[in-house]
């Protein structure tokens, strides 16, 4: 499955994983987003993906 195939299928399901995310997101804490990350099963490219994403989220709260 392709991570943004996983991401759209994960917010379409009310979970309690989901609303975690959701609240990290909007809460601007990439920090438990990717505490929140680690439990889901990634091949190893999504997961590369996906902690590039969170580093420049990161990165980017940095700069401000």
């Amino acid at each position: 499955m392709s991570l943004l195939r996983w991401l759209r299928r994960q917010l379409r399901q009310s979970t309690p994983q989901r609303e975690h995310l959701e609240a990290a997101v909007a809460n601007d804490d990439p920090a438990e987003a990717r505490r929140l990350l680690e439990g889901f099963n990634f091949t190893d490219a999504q997961r590369r993906h996906v902690e590039g994403l969170i580093d420049e989220w990161e990165r980017s709260r940095a700069g401000r």
